[in-house]
């Protein structure tokens, strides 16, 4: 009767472990210089543009461009873009005011990193309207 116990107690502890292999997909045989996908990291190397792969790089480059511009369909809502752009840069600029008027005396630095980042941030509004004029 105990050999059944430790018999039944062995398979179950077995069974938990197969369980715990199974739903963290761990596979012995896989080598470690792989990705999630099992594609080996040395492969996929050249899809960066390097060398030989440029034009293909570039042509992969050009057609999610192109995915992106079905998407946004800049003529027809043109005008709603340029209201959402010019409303966020009169947030940013009322923001900018609000952080010049109650800046902190004893850590002025702050408030100029915070005027800093929000400059940059017009100045990407600037970039992404020029962009949107030119389309």
């Amino acid at each position: 009767m105990k050999e059944i116990a430790n018999l039944c107690l062995f398979i179950f502890i077995f069974f938990i472990l197969y369980l715990v292999f199974q739903k963290f997909h761990y596979n012995p045989l896989k080598e470690g210089m792989t990705d999630a996908s099992g594609a080996s990291l040395a492969s996929n190397a050249p899809e960066n543009g390097i060398a030989g792969n440029a034009a293909a790089y570039a042509a992969g480059l050009k057609a999610a461009t192109i995915k992106l511009q079905d998407t946004f369909l800049i003529t027809k809502y043109r005008s709603d873009y340029e209201n959402v752009i010019l409303n966020l840069d009169d947030l940013i600029s009322n923001m900018m005011l609000k952080t010049t008027l109650s800046y902190n005396q004893n850590n002025p630095g702050e408030a100029v990193d915070q005027l800093a980042k929000m400059q940059q941030a017009k100045a990407a509004l600037n970039s992404v309207m020029k962009f949107l004029d030119s389309q």
